[in-house]
């Protein structure tokens, strides 16, 4: 008598996502935006054309849903740094170094984000689509920073929080990519420190009136 066979069980949806992002994922990095393809990244993936488009509408929902698994992955980092029980200097630290090894290793995402950003600044409906990606991650990420050891008052000073999160993070990620090591950890932890120390004196001001 042959053996049974289980049961073949078939992926769900979810899994057929993440190995889709994770196949979009290496085809971006080795081909660029413009070389990948959604037949090649079915193939890395495992999957037809067919299951591609069923998940994702287009190459730019595709990119588009990437980049926001990398902003989730970049917030939990953060709030993974910043559990130091409230010693700004340790959390100051710990996140350089998050921010530092989160760029060496992710290099291939940042030369491919920016190359997405020029094709952006091209097409106002691109652009529109990805501000407000940027801007979403990087409230949360704002939050989880200056949030962590202040109350920090919403509306304008959060969104000039997350711009400058924005700002500090891109510039810091373009130069070590391009000159691994150019940036300092320690300094960068004594400007995370004194950002942290700002933020705090402008909660604690706003409270007092």
């Amino acid at each position: 008598m042959s053996p049974v066979k289980p049961p073949r069980t078939r992926p769900t949806r979810v899994e057929v996502r993440d190995r889709i992002l994770d196949a979009a994922s290496k085809v971006f990095a080795a081909e660029g935006f413009a070389g990948a393809t959604i037949d090649a990244i079915g193939q890395a993936a495992g999957f037809t054309k067919g299951a591609v488009y069923s998940n994702f509408d287009s190459k730019d929902d595709l990119f588009l849903a990437l980049l926001d698994r990398e902003f989730e992955l970049r917030g939990s980092q953060i709030a993974t740094a910043l559990e130091s029980g409230g010693d700004t200097a340790v959390a100051a630290r710990d996140l350089s170094r998050s921010v530092l090894e989160s760029v060496h290793s992710q290099a291939d995402f940042y030369v491919l984000f920016v190359e997405y950003w020029l094709r952006a600044v091209r097409d106002p409906a691109l652009r529109e689509r990805l501000i407000a990606r940027r801007h979403a991650a990087a409230t949360d990420q704002a939050s989880q920073i200056f949030g962590s050891g202040a109350t920090v008052a919403s509306g304008r000073q959060l969104a000039d929080l997350a711009q400058l999160v924005v700002t500090v993070n891109l510039g810091i990620a373009m130069e070590e990519v391009l000159r691994p090591g150019i940036i300092d950890p320690g300094l960068l932890a004594q400007l995370i420190t004194a950002l942290l120390g700002s933020v705090a004196a402008e909660a604690d001001r706003g409270a007092s009136k």
